[in-house]
């Protein structure tokens, strides 16, 4: 059976690489080392822990109430296809808009305009519509519960690290009817959480997909302000004012982890553990099927533990959590690894719009050359890199005080940066010689 084109993740056709692939982790290196170097030497005082921020227009509510309608439509639409449409995943609007316009889709975007998702999120704007209402009808109505601090980004990080085995570990990830029955209990879920904690309180704790894309926002020139502004700041500020709470790490490590492990589990590193896993408990009494699922989970789990030791040992060296250096490690790799899904899976979106039920998108596989791809990966990787790089020495800063401390608690940091760009670009290649 062929594979699906939204489930060809990172797909770019074999290449041979421009260079050699050793040539680019020596220059990532490199990069990464003198980065450091002038850092140490010129950025001597935090810079961005108060960012900047420009007024830019205030965007008026009517903004919120047209974006929550078309979010509340597409998600309508994209079920409806998916519980109403052909099982052939790439002939059937919800699995490209599930693993291509939101999973990838959305996270870009936010890089450039910021926090889209937000003003379009289909179940914050039922949520809003709903308190709205019961606010009119019942002045007395009862109050949300306070959410509870300790529970933090739990729920939000559970939902990632979710989403991440029903793409990569399960058979049926990409069954139209099984991704609509999973969306629309997403859903109920997230009402429920807003009833009992408040629409913000959830919507900034609880949503997966809205916490994990408002990290992203923070990358961005572009955010708007609780009453409304838009401003324009410095790319990357306000990553540095992120308040990590309870399961941020967890989140930014299981993302990173499962694009991680995307990119690896068809490479030579999980060749030997899949078969041998899947043998193993098929003698258990296990279906090959199964087997093969819970091997696929394993390696997970084994690829988020690296990301989160690799992790830990940058953090200890500075003493004081670094999750916001995370963000851009993410970023960089959803852009490196899935930039040519996007560039291949977006061209179906016409056809499956005009046609959500059964679709036969046509696909220009040539519109990007695979060496044009490499470039991209690899400018995708330094510049995440070295972002995170500059994130870390600011915050190093105002810990320390001293620039001559920030820069020696930093040794560790570089090091994790260079592991990390490694092992980002060893997983493009291995995907591109497949």
């Amino acid at each position: 059976m062929s594979i699906p084109l939204v489930l060809a993740h990172g797909l770019s056709g074999r290449a041979d690489l421009p260079l050699a692939l050793g040539v680019f982790v020596g220059a990532v290196a490199v990069v990464l080392a003198v980065s450091f170097a002038a850092l140490a030497a010129g950025w001597i005082r935090p810079k961005l822990e108060h960012p900047r921020e420009r007024p830019l227009v205030r965007l008026p509510l009517v903004v919120d109430i047209a974006g929550g309608l078309a979010g509340v439509f597409g998600f309508l639409l994209a079920v409806y296809a998916g519980l109403a449409g052909t099982d052939i995943a790439a002939s059937n609007l919800l699995p490209t808009v599930v693993y291509v316009a939101l999973w990838i889709g959305v996270p870009m975007v936010s890089l450039v305009f910021g926090d889209v998702f937000r003003l379009v999120s289909p179940w914050r704007a039922a949520g809003r519509a709903v308190g709205w209402v019961i606010g009119r009808a019942d002045a007395d109505a009862t109050e949300a519960l306070d959410y509870p601090d300790r529970l933090g980004q739990w729920p939000a990080a559970a939902g990632i690290a979710a989403f991440a085995i029903v793409e990569l570990c399960w058979s049926r990830g990409d069954d139209p009817q099984v991704l609509a029955v999973l969306a629309i209990a997403y859903a109920v879920v997230q009402l429920i959480g807003m009833g009992l904690y408040g629409v913000e309180p959830w919507s900034r704790n609880g949503d997966a997909f809205g916490v994990y894309f408002s990290l992203f926002a923070r990358l961005s020139a572009f955010g708007r302000r609780e009453d409304g502004m838009l401003v324009v700041r410095v790319p990357g500020s306000a990553a540095a004012g992120l308040t990590a709470r309870a399961g941020t790490v967890a989140l930014l490590v299981a993302a990173i982890g499962s694009t991680t492990f995307d990119g690896a589990k068809e490479g030579v590193l999980f060749d030997g553990l899949f078969p041998n896993v899947q043998d193993a408990l098929f003698d258990a009494g296990f279906s090959k099927s199964l087997g093969l699922e819970l091997a696929f989970l394993l390696g997970l789990a084994l690829t988020v533990a690296f990301v989160a030791a690799v992790y830990v040992s940058g953090a200890r060296s500075l003493r004081r959590p670094l999750a916001h250096s995370l963000i851009p490690i993410a970023a960089a790799y959803v852009v490196a690894h899935y930039f040519s899904l996007a560039v291949f899976g977006l061209q179906a979106l016409p056809a499956l719009l005009a046609d959500p039920l059964d679709a036969r998108p046509d696909i220009d596989y040539g519109v990007v050359s695979t060496n044009a791809i490499w470039w991209v990966q690899v400018t995708a990787l330094v510049v995440g890199h070295v972002a995170a790089l500059v994130l870390a020495h600011d915050r190093a800063l105002a810990v320390h005080g001293s620039a001559r401390d920030a820069a020696k608690s930093q040794i560790a940091m570089v090091v994790v940066m260079i592991v990390f760009s490694c092992v980002g670009l060893w997983q493009l290649s291995a995907a591109n010689q497949a």
